[in-house]
C-alpha cells in the first residue's frame, strides 16, 4: 500500500493518526521543497483566542513560534493573533518586509460530522471567515485547515462550544508538521 501523499491532491487525515504527523510534513514538502533560497517561507495562523473553535490557528502559531526556527516566520499567536481586524493589515505587512513570500494560511473550519477532527492540507489559500459567513481576504498559496467541529447552522454558538482538548490535539500536531517539513 502507498501511503505517501500524491501531488494535486488534498490531504485529508485524523488528528488521531499515529501517522498523521509524518503525513502532513510529506504532503506539505511537496509545496515546498522547490522553493528558492530567497523565497521566504511564513505561516499566517488565522483565529482568535476569544473563542475555542477558532483558536486552532493562534494556538498553532503559539506552538510554532516556540522551535524559533530559522527557516520560517510566523504571524498569528495567542499573544499577537491574526484575525478580521486586522488580516489585511497583517498581509501588507508581510508583503513589505519580505519580496514575494511563500505563504501558509492555517485555520479552523467547520465541516460535517464524520470530518470533525480532520485536518486538510492542500493547494490554494485558505478562506478565513467562510464558516460564519465574513468575506475576508484569501490567505496563502497552500492552506492547512482542522476541523474543529459541525458547521451549518448557529455557527458562532457552535465554534464557541467547541473542545480545547481536540483544538490542541491538532494544533500541536499541524506545528509538528508545519516544522518538520520546513527542516527537511
Amino acid at each position: 500500500m502507498n501511503l505517501a501523499p500524491q501531488p494535486n491532491v488534498p490531504l485529508k487525515i485524523a488528528y488521531t493518526d499515529p501517522e498523521a504527523p509524518a503525513l502532513i510534513s510529506d504532503k506539505l514538502s511537496f509545496y515546498t521543497r522547490w522553493l528558492p533560497a530567497d523565497r521566504r517561507i511564513v505561516v499566517v495562523c488565522l483565529g482568535t483566542d476569544r473563542s475555542t473553535g477558532d483558536s486552532l490557528g493562534p494556538i498553532t502559531g503559539s506552538v510554532l513560534s516556540k522551535y524559533r526556527s530559522p527557516a520560517f516566520d510566523v504571524f498569528g499567536t495567542l499573544e499577537q493573533p491574526v484575525h478580521a481586524m486586522n488580516l489585511d493589515e497583517t498581509l501588507d505587512l508581510i508583503h513589505r518586509r519580505f519580496r514575494h513570500p511563500f505563504i501558509v494560511g492555517v485555520d479552523a473550519c467547520l465541516g460535517k460530522a464524520a470530518s470533525v477532527g480532520n485536518i486538510h492540507v492542500g493547494e490554494g489559500p485558505i478562506r478565513p471567515g467562510a464558516g460564519v459567513n465574513k468575506e475576508l481576504s484569501p490567505v496563502g498559496e497552500i492552506h492547512v485547515s482542522g476541523v474543529v467541529n459541525i458547521g451549518g447552522f448557529m455557527e458562532y454558538f457552535v465554534l464557541q462550544n467547541t473542545r480545547l482538548h481536540l483544538v490542541m490535539g491538532m494544533a500541536e500536531l499541524i506545528a509538528q508538521g508545519l516544522y518538520a517539513s520546513f527542516h527537511r
